[in-house]
């Protein structure tokens, strides 16, 4: 019997938060999201088909869009990511 204090169903346990960081990978529905540049109220991040490409299509919204975004997405680690992917987004933009 429970004691009074407990309740009957417990709560699940809250889902761990993650970071944003720049050069994170984020793989959606067979589509990569990569994070270019990361602020404090938007975010900008390439949208790929595939997890190699150099080259897709460039989208700036606010962070609280992105999120929503990243719901159904899963994360890819660090390791997964080529060092020259990361240098291009370094790198300047030429304008």
């Amino acid at each position: 019997m429970p004691s009074p204090n407990t309740p009957a169903n417990p709560a699940p346990a809250a889902k761990k938060s993650l970071k944003l960081r720049q050069a994170q990978v984020w793989k959606q529905d067979g589509n990569y999201l990569r994070i270019v540049r990361l602020e404090r109220l938007e975010v900008e991040y390439i949208y790929a088909t595939s997890h190699g490409a150099k080259k897709g299509i460039h989208v700036v919204v606010s962070k609280k869009e992105f999120c929503r975004l990243l719901k159904n997405a899963t994360l890819l680690s660090p390791t997964n990511i080529s060092p020259t992917t990361i240098e291009a987004d370094a790198s300047p933009k030429a304008e």
